[in-house]
């Protein structure tokens, strides 16, 4: 594995800093090195939000993501702002329930998950989040499956338990998304 910067954008609401803090929190789990740094816009809910994630398997340098590995961009600007940054050979994971555009760099891997879609089928669009991060833990082995279901029980407990088969079906939708080469 080595090291990650993993970069994850969007609107306020979409989910960002959760899927940002549940990949810190799988790797500190699984005992790997890990950081994240969160980043508000103006605002919590409509305005911009990003956080940096590192997940090493040696020690961190800094929290600060300039240059992802990896990307999750879930709304249009992010892509834009972000997406020139990716490292060559990186990956682009790309919310296309509202991001119209592909990705044209050929350096990279773009993995394009119809999220919002998923969350709507599933019956609850909170979990379009969730999509996003089955399709990198698919894509990307960094962290466990299991980890991240574990955690999910962890989190929603009495009469939220039934929230783990929601976002447990969300992981497994975003991860058929993607395609191995």
């Amino acid at each position: 594995m080595a090291y990650n910067e993993i970069l994850i954008s969007g609107f306020g609401g979409q989910g960002v800093m959760a899927i940002g803090m549940t990949m810190a929190e799988a790797g500190m789990s699984e005992g790997l090195n890990v950081s994240w740094l969160p980043s508000y816009g103006p605002e919590m809910r409509g305005g911009t939000a990003n956080c940096g994630v590192v997940i090493a398997d040696t020690d961190i340098i800094s929290p600060i993501v300039l240059e992802p590995t990896e990307l999750i961009a879930m709304n249009q600007p992010s892509l834009d702002k972000f997406g020139p940054a990716v490292k060559a050979g990186g990956m682009i994971f790309v919310n296309q329930s509202i991001i119209d555009k592909k990705v044209t760099r050929e350096d990279v891997r773009a993995i394009y998950v119809p999220s919002m879609e998923i969350a709507a089928e599933i019956g609850n669009p909170r979990v379009a989040n969730m999509a996003m991060l089955g399709a990198f833990i698919e894509a990307t082995r960094l962290l466990k499956y299991e980890t991240i279901v574990a955690m999910l029980k962890q989190l929603f407990t009495g009469p939220k338990a039934h929230l783990v088969a929601l976002n447990e079906e969300a992981l497994q939708k975003g991860a058929a998304c993607v395609i191995q080469d």
